[in-house]
Parts: structure tokens; C-alpha cells; sequence
């Protein structure tokens, strides 16, 4: 039987087609705040100790830490739940409710040597493009094997009549790092057949049981995000009933987490940097809920910066003439000097450095709220990244001084 996964994915590529929408070239340009310094990637360097790197979630949900960040150097240590006393009622919780797909594979050449793929888009029915890592490359034109790791089922595989081969066609033209795959059946079924959890290349680990259960929010619905959109991963059920009792109000979007949102930064001059396409999509209700909470003086509250980035481009795709609603691609950078339309407070968890999401929590609380709150968490040992805490931002407040403690390296 079909898994549920599968057939959400096919049911979107059967939908209308889906336009691509920027603000401008680069990061938005036209929403640039012209008195904002010019930041470089070495301003968003840190130094994070190895054993701040969760390597595993919470023993419950919402048991992780959360950092109240107030701005002008000040914040308060709380607890996840915490959380439940800083909203208030008619206050708008937006959701990414993108699923995670076994979108990792593992394949041999001829030689024998080892080939692996990070699936990053489905093009058609057959094929993909895809990250890949290896010692050699293969040459385009090469039959790959695929394997199923250690503790794998190949039968699944052989119980759909599925080959095991996959053609390597060679990069994507004008996408370097990139490469394109052509399967032999549906990608999709090579993926429930040997495909393998995407955890992130800092968690150490291979996928068990735990990481099947906990590397995905409890709301995620549609399936064809090859990363977790982690700010969800510490709301529970229980959580979730209690926000309703106080007359939190809920919402979803979906952004299918690709590589540009974790694509690393490699010009020092970010405006050199080219985010990738990622499809996303706002509901009407969605859109009708952002429009009531702003009638009843609630705040619009972005669960992660997936949601954000859905938001904002929604928001600048209707200024320019657009519904808030509907269905498109961005590639929307966010960098320090942006104006937000949309988003009042954000929930998130903490960044890599240098990464592109660093540089979105620094423009939406400030360069150096940012680096204060993040010197503040490492002294106090909070949990980094995916499996990590939680920090809560209240949007941009007027800056003081710089903050001490965490400076570029």
C-alpha cells in the first residue's frame, strides 16, 4: 500500500502550476532599511563549544529551555512552557506543517566506491536533483547500485518490483553543486524503499527509532521537506491544548525545507549569495486568520524561520499586487536592514554560524541583540540547533551599545 507521504507529494505536482516570486535580486532590496550598516558573513562568526550541540532531543517535547530575548541587552531564562504566559490571548501561532521524507540515499559505483545523495528536488514522476557527496564523481552516464544501510530492508524494494540501479545524468546545468538522478519507477517509491531520515551533518548519529518519531513536528502534514522545521519540534499535544484554552489562536503554512535554507554562505559580500527556490504555500483560512487577529490587536508569531520566510514573501508578493494567499517558490534572503511586513515575534531555536537563518533572527531583533543573546546562551549552556532550545523574539528593539562577549572570530 501506498504510504500517505507519497501520494501528498503527487497529489502537489499534480496541482496548478507554481510561479516563482522575488522581491529583488540578491535579498529584497526594495525593503532594505538604507541606514543599516553593510554586514559582512565574518560578522555572523562565533565560536560553539562541540558539547552545545545537542545531539539529541529533550526526553519530552516540551521540556527543552526557552531564552525570552527583550532586547537592549536584557532576557530571561525560562523553560519551553514558559511560553504559555508570554502569549496572549488573539495572539496568532503560524505553523510550517511540511513533513520530513526519507530523502537521503546511498548508492555504489561500478568500482565499487561509495556515493551519497541528499534528494533536494523532485522534478518529474523519474527524476531528481540532488546533493552529492563522494570521493570521485562519478561520470555522467554512470548506472549506480543503490544500497540499503545497515539495519535495512531491502525487500521493500524488491516487494515493489523496483530496481536497484539509478542513472547518475551529471550536474544541473547553471547549479554546480547540484546534481540530476533518473529512476527507473516513481522517485517517490525509491524513497519509502531506500531512502534514509536527512538528520543534519552536526547530529553524529545515524537515524533510530527515536529520531523517526522526534525529527518531526506532530502537526506535519505535507510531505517534501528534506530538513525539520525544528522551531515545531518542541510543541507536544498537551502544549498545544493548553495554547487553545487560553484563546491562542493557530494556523499553518508550508515551506518544503530545501537546500537554500541551509546552504552554506561562501562570499564574504552577501549580497553575492543566491538563495535556492523552495516551494511554499498560505492558505486562504491562513490568510483570513492574519487578518482577523489583526482586527482583534493580536500579533502575528512566526513558529520558525521556514514560516517567516513564507510569510514575508506572501507579504511582499501582495504589495505588489498579489493575494496573501496562494501557492509559489521563494527565494527570499533575509539580511540585517530588511523591513518586515507581516511577522510581529518569532519563535525559534538557536543557528549555525555563518548560515543564512543567523542572519534572519539578527535582522528581525537586531545585530546586537542577537550576538548578546547568543553569548548569554552559550555562558549558560543552552542546547544549539535542530535538537536544541528554543529563544523567543519579540521583534526588533532600538539597539544600545554593542554587546560584550560574543564577537567574530
Amino acid at each position: 500500500m501506498q504510504p500517505a507521504w507519497v501520494a501528498e507529494i503527487k497529489a502537489q505536482h499534480a496541482r496548478a502550476t507554481i510561479c516563482r516570486f522575488t522581491t529583488a535580486p540578491g535579498f529584497g532590496h526594495s525593503l532594505l532599511e538604507t541606514t543599516v550598516p553593510q554586514y559582512r558573513l565574518s560578522d555572523f562568526d562565533f565560536v560553539l563549544p562541540n558539547d552545545l550541540v545537542a545531539q539529541r532531543p529533550a526526553a519530552r517535547r516540551s521540556e527543552s529551555r526557552l531564552l525570552h530575548v527583550l532586547g537592549q541587552g536584557r532576557w530571561e531564562d525560562r523553560v519551553f512552557t514558559d511560553l504559555l504566559g508570554i502569549l496572549l490571548p488573539d495572539d496568532l501561532l503560524i505553523f510550517n506543517d511540511s513533513k520530513v521524507i526519507p530523502a537521503r540515499l546511498f548508492a555504489r559505483k561500478p568500482t565499487g566506491g561509495q556515493v551519497e545523495f541528499l534528494i533536494e528536488r523532485i522534478t518529474s514522476d523519474k527524476t531528481a536533483t540532488a546533493l552529492m557527496r563522494a570521493s570521485k564523481k562519478p561520470t555522467p552516464g554512470t548506472d549506480l547500485r543503490l544500497e540499503v544501510r545497515e539495519g535495512g530492508d531491502r525487500s521493500q524494494g524488491q516487494a515493489a518490483g523496483l530496481s536497484d540501479r539509478v542513472l547518475f545524468k551529471g550536474p544541473v546545468p547553471g547549479a554546480a553543486d547540484r546534481v540530476e538522478l533518473c529512476f527507473a519507477g516513481a522517485v517517490l517509491d525509491y524513497l519509502e524503499a531506500y531512502g534514509e531520515l536527512p538528520l543534519p551533518p552536526y547530529i553524529d548519529h545515524r537515524p533510530n527509532a527515536e529520531d523517526l518519531k522526534r525529527y518531526q513536528t506532530v502537526y506535519a502534514e505535507h510531505a517534501g521537506s528534506v530538513a525539520a522545521p525544528t522551531a515545531g519540534l518542541h510543541f507536544d499535544e498537551a502544549f498545544l491544548d493548553a495554547l487553545d484554552a487560553k484563546g491562542v489562536r493557530r494556523a499553518t503554512v508550508t515551506l518544503h525545507v530545501g537546500s537554500g535554507t541551509f546552504a552554506p554562505v561562501r562570499s564574504d559580500d552577501l549580497s553575492a549569495h543566491k538563495m535556492h527556490w523552495e516551494w511554499c504555500s498560505l492558505p486562504q483560512a491562513t490568510a483570513q486568520a492574519i487578518a482577523d487577529t489583526r482586527g482583534l490587536g493580536g500579533r502575528v508569531v512566526a513558529v520558525g524561520t521556514t514560516s517567516l520566510r513564507t510569510l514575508e514573501s506572501a507579504a511582499a508578493r501582495e504589495a505588489s499586487g498579489h493575494a496573501l494567499y496562494g501557492q509559489w517558490e521563494t527565494d527570499l534572503f533575509i539580511t540585517p536592514g530588511y523591513r518586515f511586513r507581516l511577522v510581529d515575534a518569532l519563535l525559534t531555536n538557536f543557528h549555525l554560524p555563518r548560515s543564512t537563518l543567523l542572519m534572519l533572527v539578527s535582522a528581525f531583533a537586531g545585530y546586537e541583540t542577537i550576538r548578546g543573546a547568543y553569548a548569554h546562551a552559550i555562558a549558560q549552556r543552552y542546547r544549539f540547533f535542530s535538537y536544541g532550545d528554543a529563544m523567543f523574539l519579540a521583534g526588533r528593539i532600538a539597539e544600545q551599545a554593542p554587546a560584550a562577549g560574543l564577537r567574530p572570530t
